[in-house]
Parts: structure tokens; C-alpha cells; sequence
């Protein structure tokens, strides 16, 4: 049986690119399913899961409410609505009010996933201009998951990865390109 069962993956300014370093890395066959939150402006549509379904060449979407997740999907939290696991590995839309003045917050997902999967979430938090997904990589890792943030010094802009630095100590600090390479070593050692 399998350690880790999900990844959940925050980002904010610089995000884009950040995302695409590390997804564009992972094998084809990647098994695992990853939810990630980038914060998004209050608009009508997101291109994000086109955008990354073409760069990737591989199965990305918007999360839609009462989903269940798939082994192997990208999904992507769409503008407005938070993005939520629900325990019986469902997807939860929802807007409540905004988390460090995001909607989707990085937080929200966080705290969700950490209580729906335990031990057999891996969090990554990336580049960012506010302290969301601090919060949230401490509960992953106090519900004993694996976190590992974007070292500030190669972020965009680093106040997210040390915000959630000074929260906790994660267990890894690493380059986007050492993220990449230990979600790959991680998912196959877990097959």
C-alpha cells in the first residue's frame, strides 16, 4: 500500500511558471492526483487547466463541485470559489470569505486535504506575495504529511515560502527543479 495518495500545490505571484517548471518534470505515467491553487483575479472563466493541458500534454482540469478525484488528474481551483477535499476524496467548491484576500485560497485547500488524507498528503507551497498556505502546510505536516516549500531564495517573490518557513520547519526547502525530481522518486517508490 502506498504512502502518499495526493499532492496539494499552492502558488501565488510567479506562479505560473513555477507550476510549469515543476508539473513539466513529473513522468507521464504520474499516478498520483494534484490539486493546486494559484490565486486567480474575480473573473468569469480561467484558461489555466487549457493552458497547462497543452504545455503538459497530459490531463488537467478545473475542479468541479462533488467531483470525485482521480488517480493522475491535475486539477486546477477556478476564479471565486475555494477550493475543499471532502473526506470521502470529493472536491468541494465553495466561496466563503476570503483568506488573506484570496478566493480560492491556498489555506482553505490546505486544511481540507490534511483532514481528508492524513499521512498521505505530500504539500508543496511555491512563489508568493502574501502568508497563505503557511497555515495550511502546518496542519499537513501536524496530521503527519510530507511538506516541502520552494526555497525563497530562487522564488519569485519569497514571501510566501518564509512565511511558511517561520510557521514551521518543512521537511524539505528545495529548488523548483528539486521539487520536480523528489515528487517523480516519491510516486514510484510508493508503486
Amino acid at each position: 500500500m502506498s504512502r502518499f495518495q495526493a499532492v496539494v500545490v499552492g502558488a501565488s505571484a510567479g506562479g505560473v511558471e513555477a507550476l510549469l517548471g515543476v508539473y513539466g518534470q513529473l513522468p507521464m505515467d504520474f499516478k498520483l492526483p494534484v490539486l493546486t491553487v494559484l490565486h486567480l483575479p474575480d473573473e468569469r472563466h480561467s484558461q489555466l487547466a487549457e493552458v497547462f493541458e497543452r504545455r503538459l500534454n497530459r490531463p488537467v482540469r478545473q475542479a468541479r463541485d462533488k467531483e470525485t478525484i482521480e488517480p493522475g488528474m491535475f486539477y486546477f481551483a477556478g476564479p471565486s470559489y475555494h477550493l475543499s477535499v471532502e473526506r470521502d476524496f470529493s472536491l468541494s467548491l465553495s466561496q466563503e470569505e476570503r483568506v488573506h484576500y484570496s478566493r480560492p485560497a491556498i489555506d482553505f485547500l490546505f486544511d481540507s486535504a490534511a483532514d481528508a488524507y492524513g499521512a498521505g498528503l505530500i504539500g508543496i507551497l511555491l512563489t508568493g506575495a502574501n502568508e497563505d498556505g503557511a497555515r495550511g502546510m502546518a496542519s499537513i505536516k501536524r496530521k503527519g504529511g510530507l511538506t516541502i516549500v520552494q526555497d525563497p531564495a530562487e522564488a519569485r517573490v519569497a514571501v510566501m515560502p518564509q512565511a511558511a518557513i517561520r510557521l514551521q520547519t518543512p521537511d524539505h526547502i528545495l529548488s523548483l527543479h528539486g521539487i520536480g525530481c523528489l515528487l517523480a522518486e516519491l510516486e514510484r517508490s510508493t508503486c
